[in-house]
């Protein structure tokens, strides 16, 4: 019996540590049911944005109706993630098959760059596209603020609730992800 309980505590902790990813911080517990379906039937139709209601407002989606995210140790405009390794397990990047991705209600500006795996990473106005594992349905932010560092992102492209500074005008720092416990320059 006390086995039982180990190996449940056990397992626990390891699901906790996995959940915080790429932060030095802990997951903000935001969720909601959204108000309104994304804006078109993404998966069917080719959609990789689109634009949700949630308790944050309308932020953009990706083509399964998921909260899409922005990582402030991103380069805007940058040619790459710098989000590889473990955090690219918990943060997968939005991708697409083409180089002029199909949108829905998304006023930024829409691009890619080469994803770490070698396919197109979606990005709005320079700044590489994310979801978060932790979010499991439509309606759900709960990588909001995750760490301080990673951001729901509006149908303008801008950040929403970023603490001052760290607006989506300016770039931000590059480095390399430190496994899954926090990031280092």
């Amino acid at each position: 019996m006390n086995r039982r309980i180990g190996i449940v505590l056990g397992a626990a902790a390891v699901t906790l540590l996995a959940l915080t990813g790429c932060t030095s911080g802990g997951a903000s517990s935001m969720s909601s049911t959204p108000s309104a379906p994304p804006s078109s039937s993404s998966s069917s139709s080719g959609v990789a944005l689109a634009t949700a209601a949630t308790s944050l407002g309308t932020v953009l989606v990706d083509g399964r109706g998921l909260t899409v995210y922005v990582f402030d140790h991103d380069t805007r405009g940058a040619t790459s993630s710098a989000c590889s390794g473990a955090c690219s397990t918990q943060w997968p990047a939005v991708e697409t098959t083409s180089a002029a991705p199909k949108v829905d209600g998304v006023t930024g500006t829409v691009g890619t760059i080469a994803a770490v795996d070698g396919r197109m990473q979606v990005t709005v106005n320079g700044w590489p596209l994310y979801t978060y594992t932790g979010d499991s349905s439509v309606g759900d932010v709960t990588g909001q603020g995750v760490g301080g560092l990673w951001w729901a992102v509006g149908a303008d492209g801008d950040k929403i609730g970023a603490p001052s500074g760290s607006g989506s005008t300016s770039g931000s720092t590059s480095g390399t992800m430190s496994g899954s416990s926090g990031y280092s320059q």
